[in-house]
């Protein structure tokens, strides 16, 4: 797993011990964002790599920064889900 996948990892985990079940989206789309941010400035450093010529480093930072907002977005959906969970446990 790669670093950028382990932080976003961590910081889903934080958000999502402290959401409290209130039923709204909010936590996790800050996961989602936050992941989009970082993969932004991976393909922003990829597009400055592939006009030096780095070709192949760009390519694989690109893959990176793919693999963290695809973290980004199953961090999202577990947070919902636990969200969604937490509120139906509440109620009863």
């Amino acid at each position: 797993m790669n670093r950028f996948a382990k932080i976003i990892s961590i910081a889903g985990f934080v958000v999502l011990a402290g959401c409290g079940g209130k039923g709204d989206d909010s936590a996790g789309d800050n996961v989602a964002d936050n992941a989009d941010a970082v993969a932004d400035a991976m393909d922003n450093r990829a597009d400055v790599l592939e006009n030096q010529g780095l070709e192949n480093q760009a390519d694989a930072l690109e893959n990176q920064a793919d693999a963290t907002r695809a973290a980004g977005e199953r961090q999202e959906e577990a947070i919902d889900k636990a969200d969604v969970n937490a509120t139906a446990t509440n109620s009863m």
